[in-house]
C-alpha cells in the first residue's frame, strides 16, 4: 500500500511553501555592507586578542586588522563621501542613505579602533616585550640604547628628511598612509619660518606658535632595531626622530612633536569614456588616487587641541573622520616584527606545503595532467606546480601558444618571466592584463610594458569591466593533434599570496572546456561576446542566469516533494537579486548553507524568510578565498568553482568564469574540502538573525579546526603517494 501520510505530508509541506513564496519578501530583509564588512574585521580582531594563538601570530592579526581598515576606509568611505556630494538621498538595500551609512561606519569604526589599540596596550605589546622583543621608550632609554639611537639618527635619518613650514592654507599634499609629525614651535618674530602674516595660531593680535612639518617619507624603514644584551629593542622611525626633533630646529623651542597620518580617497576610477590612452589614463588615475580628498586623520592622542584644530583645518575634516590614537599609528609595523630571525617559537607551527600525490616531479606536467584532471587545494598543496606547468610551456618546443589572465601577480613573478621567455622562443602568448587591479595598477602597467617588449600580445583589459576571470590555456601540438592544456583557478597568479590563501586549483586538458575557454579568450581579445560556451558561464553574460537557475533548480525541486540542497563557499554575498533567490529556496525549504568570509548581506534563520539557511565564517591562518559551489541537482550533483563572489561588481562589472567540475575524483574531493568547512567548531563564526556573530564552541564534541584537518589530509594523501612510488621500481634509461 502506498504511505499516503508520507504524500500527505509532502503536500502540505509544498502548499505552505508555496503560499509563502506569494508573499512578498520583507522591506528589511538586507544588512548594510558597510556594517557587515566591518564586523569581518571584528572577527579577524578577535584573533589577535585570542590567548591561544603566539603571541606574534596575534601581532600579526592586528597588522592585517589596521591594513583591512586603511583600505575600508580609502574605498568604501570614500565612496559613501563621494555618493553623499552626488547622490545624498539614494538609499542602499538595508534603506541607509550615504550620511546614515557614514555616521554608522564611523561609529563602528571608532569601536574597532579603541579595541584594536586596548589589545595592543593590555595584551600584546606587554607579551611580546615578555618574549623579549621590546618597542623602546627614548625617555626611558639607557645610555647605551640613546647612544645607538643617536647614531642612528644622524647617520640615517637626518641626512634625509627636511622640515616644511605649514600654515592653515599652505599645506603640503601629503601621500596617504605616511606617518608624519607635525611641529609646534615656539613663536620668535625674529625667526619666522616665513608663514604668512595671520596663518598662524594667534592671541590677543599677537601670534604665539607656528607649526613645521617632517614629512617621513618612504625610503626609510619604519623599524629600527636598537637590541641590547637580553633583548631585541626597536623603535619607530616617528619616535626616533621626535626624541632629537630639536636638531631639526637649531635656536628654536619645540613645544609639541605629534605623530600623524592621513588616509586619502582610492575611490577613485579611470573615465574609460575619456581616456584615448588606457595606460596613460590609469597613470593619471594613481597620480590622483595619491593627492585625493583626506577622508581619515589618525594622530598621537597626547595631541592639544590647537593642534588637532590646525591639522582637521588644513585638511577639511569633520569630527567623525578624526581618529586620537592611544599607542603607535599604523600598527602594519607588528608584521615587520613577524618576520624577525630567531623567534620561530613564537610563530605557528610551519606547515610545508606538499605536492599534489600524483604530481611527480620526474615525469611532465603535460603527462600527469593528460592522465585525468587534478584539483589540487591551496595553500596546503603547492601553488608551485601551476608556476611549473606555466615554465614547462614556456620551453617545450611542441608548444604552440599560451593564453592567459593577469590580475594580480607579485613582484617578480616566475610567471611573467615564462611567458616572456615563451614569447621570445617564437611561441604566440597573449596576456590580458587587468590595468584596473586596484592598488595593484602600477605593478601591472610595469609588466605589461616589460611583457610587450618581450613580445607578448598584451591586451589591457576590456572597455568598462575589470578582468577578474583566472584562467590560463595552453596549446600543445601531439601525434593525436591539438590538445588545450588548462589550469582554472579561484585565486591570482601569484606565488607569494598562494602561500597565504585558501584557493582551489583545476587542471584538466578536457576538450568541452578546452573549446569554451578559447571561446572566452577570442571573445575578450577581439572584443566580442563569449556566445556558445558549453560548460563555462562567464559574467557579465551569462554566469547571473546560470546561478539563478541552479538556485530555482533547487527551489522547484523541493516544492515537488524533491530533496533540495545548496551550499557555497565565497568571499561576499552582497547581490540582492541572488539573496532573493536564496530567501525564496529556504522558503520552498531548501536546504542552504552558506560559508562567507567577509560581507553578508543576507540574515539567516529568520521565521518564514530563511529559516533554513545558516551562514557560518572561517577565520583562520590563512585567508580564505576560494569560491566553492554544490548543488544537489536532483542527485546529479553539480561542483563548480569560480574567480566571482556574489556580488554586482562581480556579476555585473567584471569578466569572470564559473567552472564545472565534471570529474568524479575531483568532484568528489571538493565536496569533501566543502563540507569540512561546515564541521569547523574552532575557527568557525556563526552569524545570527540579527547580523551578529558567535564564534563556534567545540562543547563535549572534539574540537574540529578546518584548516588543520585540510592540511593534515593533504600530508596523509602526499605520504601514501610518495610510499607507493617508492614501493615501484622505475628502470633509468640510457637519456636518463
Amino acid at each position: 500500500m502506498p504511505n499516503t501520510s508520507k504524500k500527505s505530508r509532502h503536500s502540505t509541506k509544498a502548499e505552505t511553501a508555496a503560499k509563502r513564496l506569494k508573499k512578498p519578501l520583507p522591506a528589511d530583509r538586507f544588512l548594510n555592507r558597510e556594517l557587515t564588512w566591518l564586523a569581518f574585521n571584528e572577527r579577524v580582531l578577535a584573533q589577535a586578542a585570542n590567548a591561544s594563538l603566539p603571541i606574534l601570530e596575534r601581532g600579526k592579526f592586528l597588522a592585517i586588522t589596521s591594513s583591512n581598515l586603511d583600505e575600508f576606509m580609502m574605498v568604501r568611505v570614500g565612496g559613501l563621501k563621494i555618493l553623499h556630494k552626488r547622490n545624498p538621498t539614494l538609499r542602499d538595500p538595508a534603506g541607509m542613505i550615504a550620511s546614515e551609512q557614514l555616521q554608522a561606519v564611523a561609529k563602528k569604526g571608532h569601536e574597532i579602533v579603541a579595541r584594536q589599540y586596548q589589545v595592543w596596550r593590555d595584551d600584546v605589546q606587554p607579551q611580546l616585550e615578555a618574549a623579549g622583543i621590546e618597542q623602546i621608550d627614548l625617555t626611558q632609554a639607557t645610555d647605551v640604547e640613546l647612544s645607538a639611537a643617536k647614531s642612528r639618527l644622524n647617520d640615517d635619518v637626518f641626512p634625509v628628511l627636511s622640515p616644511q613650514a605649514v600654515s592653515p592654507d599652505r599645506f603640503p599634499l601629503l601621500r596617504g598612509l605616511g606617518v608624519h609629525l607635525l611641529v609646534r614651535l615656539v613663536c620668535d618674530p625674529e625667526t619666522r619660518l616665513g608663514t604668512a602674516p595671520g596663518s598662524p595660531v594667534e592671541g590677543d593680535g599677537e601670534v604665539v606658535s607656528e607649526f613645521a612639518l617632517i614629512p617621513m617619507g618612504r625610503t626609510l624603514p619604519r623599524v629600527f632595531p636598537l637590541s641590547g644584551d637580553k633583548r631585541h629593542g626597536y623603535v619607530l622611525l616617528e619616535s626616533l626622530v621626535a626624541h632629537f626633533v630639536d636638531k631639526f630646529f637649531p635656536g628654536r623651542t619645540v613645544e609639541e612633536c605629534v605623530p600623524f597620518r592621513l588616509t586619502r580617497n582610492a575611490d577613485i576610477e579611470l573615465r574609460e569614456d575619456e581616456a584615448g590612452d588606457l595606460l596613460g589614463g590609469m597613470e593619471e588615475v594613481l597620480e590622483s588616487r595619491r593627492y585625493s580628498r583626506a577622508v581619515r586623520l589618525e594622530y598621537g592622542a597626547s595631541a592639544s587641541d590647537q593642534t588637532v584644530e590646525f591639522l582637521r583645518g588644513a585638511l577639511q575634516l569633520h569630527d567623525e573622520d578624526l581618529y586620537p590614537i592611544d599607542g603607535p599609528i599604523d600598527l602594519s609595523f607588528l608584521l615587520t616584527l613577524h618576520g624577525e630571525e630567531g623567534f620561530d617559537h613564537l610563530r605557528d607551527e610551519v606547515w610545508p606545503a606538499k605536492p599534489h600525490p600524483r604530481i611527480d616531479s620526474g615525469e611532465s606536467m603535460f603527462s600527469t595532467i593528460a592522465a585525468g584532471d587534478l584539483l589540487m587545494v591551496h595553500p596546503y598543496e603547492r601553488f608551485d606546480s601551476v608556476v611549473r606547468l606555466i615554465e614547462e610551456a614556456a620551453s617545450d618546443p611542441d608548444v604552440l601558444a599560451i593564453k592567459q589572465v593577469l590580475y594580480r601577480t607579485s613582484r617578480n613573478s616566475p610567471v611573467v618571466a615564462a611567458l616572456e621567455r615563451a614569447a621570445e622562443r617564437g611561441k604566440y602568448v597573449t596576456a590580458i592584463v587587468e590595468l584596473k587591479a586596484r592598488f595593484d595598477e602600477a605593478r601591472n602597467i610595469e609588466w605589461a610594458r616589460e611583457m610587450e617588449r618581450a613580445g607578448v600580445q598584451v591586451i589591457y583589459g576590456i572597455h568598462g569591466l575589470k578582468t577578474h576571470a583566472k584562467v590560463c590555456v595552453i596549446v600543445r601540438r601531439e601525434p593525436q593533434g591539438i590538445v588545450r592544456y588548462l589550469h582554472f583557478g579561484t585565486g591570482n597568479y601569484n606565488e607569494a599570496t598562494a602561500k597565504l590563501y585558501g584557493d582551489i586549483s583545476l587542471l584538466t586538458c578536457d576538450e568541452v572546456l578546452g573549446r569554451d575557454a578559447t571561446t572566452f579568450f577570442n571573445a575578450i581579445t577581439g572584443a566580442s561576446q563569449p556566445r556558445g560556451m558549453e560548460e563555462l558561464a562567464a559574467a557579465p553574460t551569462t554566469m547571473r542566469r546560470t546561478i539563478l537557475d541552479l538556485i530555482e533548480g533547487e527551489t522547484q525541486r523541493s516544492l515537488q516533494g524533491g530533496k533540495g540542497q545548496i551550499t557555497a563557499k565565497l568571499n561576499a554575498l552582497v547581490d540582492t537579486e541572488v539573496i532573493d533567490a536564496l530567501y525564496r529556496a529556504s522558503q520552498a525549504g531548501v536546504r542552504v548553507r552558506l560559508n562567507v568570509r567577509g560581507q553578508c548581506c543576507l540574515k539567516p534563520g529568520v521565521k518564514g524568510l530563511s529559516e533554513t539557511i545558516e551562514v557560518v565564517s572561517i577565520v583562520d591562518r590563512f585567508l580564505e578565498h576560494a569560491r566553492i559551489f554544490y548543488f544537489r541537482h536532483g542527485g546529479d550533483e553539480k561542483l563548480l568553482i569560480s574567480s566571482a563572489d556574489w556580488m554586482p561588481r562581480n556579476l555585473d562589472r567584471r569578466i569572470e568564469l564559473l567552472v564545472p567540475v565534471n570529474d568524479d575524483e575531483c568532484g568528489d574531493h571538493l565536496k569533501k574540502v566543502l563540507e569540512t568547512y561546515f564541521k569547523d567548531n574552532v575557527s568557525a563564526w556563526q552569524m545570527q538573525p540579527d547580523g551578529e556573530y558567535r564564534q563556534a564552541q567545540p562543547g563535549d564534541d572534539s574540537p574540529y579546526r578546518s584548516q588543520r584537518v585540510l592540511y593534515d589530509r593533504v600530508v596523509q594523501d602526499w605520504k601514501k603517494a610518495e610510499l607507493s612510488r617508492r614501493a615501484t621500481f622505475r628502470p633509468l634509461s640510457a637519456s636518463s
